[in-house]
């Protein structure tokens, strides 16, 4: 490559103004438009190609929704009550806590599409109740909160798969329905680490909720039980898009929380929003700075020049998807997931396409690297979240949230090389890919 060239001092440009502390959509945007000063191209391009993609791509308001959803649960007594709900269901068992870790990210999932909304919000309710009188050790809890959150955008709805539609024109719904089994694959193998532990280190047996009491449980919650259900429902039914199921959940989950339950004040209401509207505006502006560079990368021909090479390594399908996965862990230690969505996976999709891969099955593949990235060192978010949460050092975290790792790096094997553990549930509900 030439270091001379336009588009290699875009690169260095991104990449110096980044590590001085510069967020990386501001530092694509400034790398973009350096490229077309350099190359003699209108610099206007850098806000045509923003507001095109922003204004015209309806799918982008799902996200900014399913971020005031996941607020708006978390401010209210819905999490509360989803937790009772599920310390009833699977608390009785030995390492019961840990369980219902796991169990209630599995609900929350069918409802906030964040992983960071999961740690944040009920994550930081499982820390306490876990290490509440020294009943799990902190960086243990801390490590499967974390772990359990990756979840989130896994079971639909899921952020990652909406922003992976606006890149890949892939069905959302489909995708959605795609990653119901993953989830459930990757909560599954966690429970089979928590049931090893629990039995090797002694964890306690929680006193159970008496059977009788379980029906008036349940009813209690069932409200909020009932979103994943209005949500979904709308979606397969036919009878929403995405956007506007993510509408209904953000309304849903206001009107649970204030009318039903009266756990809302204004000021917590007030707060919720705007925590909303900092979070939006940072993916909008990763999402406007991906945009604009997408459109250099495009220009250069990186896209079509990758394809050229990887046919002339001569790539089977299969060769490529574990190609894909080494690249996309090894990104995964030092890059936030969003941008690799936006900037490295669009690179990758002409490839894919190519090769005859299923795009709601490649989909599926990228989001779980992805999310498996949120708990791996160096920068796993996650990690960094909830070192701040439990107050443990980052040393003692990872080392407990290795066994997790390992075990969700089993169910990526599954889900590359098994696509039918993925497309089945999809293909069930009329997908002909």
């Amino acid at each position: 490559m030439n270091l001379a060239s336009p588009f290699s001092l875009s690169l260095i440009a991104i990449t110096a103004l980044a590590l001085l502390g510069l967020p990386i959509g501001h530092s694509m945007i400034a790398g973009s438009i350096l490229y077309l000063a350099l190359a003699g191209l209108d610099m206007g391009t850098a806000a045509e190609q923003f507001l095109n993609g922003m204004y015209s791509n309806y799918i982008i308001l799902a996200v900014p929704l399913f971020i005031l959803a996941a607020e708006l649960m978390n401010i209210g007594s819905m999490t509360d009550r989803l937790m009772t709900f599920c310390n009833a269901v699977v608390g009785r068992f030995r390492g019961g806590l840990a369980h219902v870790n796991i169990l209630q990210s599995i609900i929350f999932a069918g409802m906030s599409g964040s992983a960071i909304a999961d740690a944040a919000g009920t994550g930081k309710m499982m820390q306490l109740l876990m290490t509440k009188d020294g009943k799990y050790p902190a960086s243990y809890a801390a490590a499967l909160t974390a772990a359990t959150a990756v979840i989130g955008p896994i079971i639909p709805p899921s952020i990652p798969m909406v922003i992976y539609a606006l890149v890949s024109d892939a069905s959302i719904g489909y995708l959605f329905l795609a990653g119901v089994v993953p989830g459930l694959l990757m909560a599954f193998a966690q429970m089979v680490i928590v049931v090893f532990d629990a039995r090797r280190k002694g964890f306690p047996v929680e006193r159970p909720t008496p059977l009788r009491e379980l029906p008036r449980v349940t009813w209690r919650a069932l409200p909020t039980l009932m979103m994943p259900v209005v949500l979904l429902g709308g979606i397969y039914s036919g009878a929403t898009t995405p956007t506007e199921a993510a509408a209904i959940a953000a309304a849903y989950a206001l009107l649970i929380s204030v009318v039903l339950y009266r756990s809302v004040s204004f000021g917590e209401f007030y707060r919720s929003v705007l925590n909303s509207a900092r979070t939006t505006a940072s993916i909008g502006m990763l999402i406007a700075g991906a945009l604009v560079f997408n459109y250099v990368v495009t220009v250069e021909n990186i896209p079509q020049s990758l394809a050229v090479l990887l046919r002339a390594w001569d790539l089977s399908p299969t060769g490529f998807l574990i190609l894909v996965n080494v690249v996309l862990l090894l990104l995964g230690c030092l890059l936030e997931g969003t941008t690799i969505l936006l900037v490295i996976i669009p690179v990758l999709i002409p490839t894919a396409q190519a090769l005859g891969v299923d795009m709601v099955h490649f989909g599926v593949m990228v989001v779980v690297n992805i999310m498996i990235g949120l708990i791996t060192p160096p920068y796993g978010l996650l990690l960094f979240i909830m070192t701040r949460i439990a107050e443990v050092p980052l040393r003692d975290l990872v080392r407990d949230t290795m066994p997790f790792l390992m075990s969700m790096l089993v169910a990526l094997a599954l889900i590359t090389f098994v696509p039918d553990l993925v497309l089945w549930l999809p293909r069930l509900l009329g997908y002909q890919g």
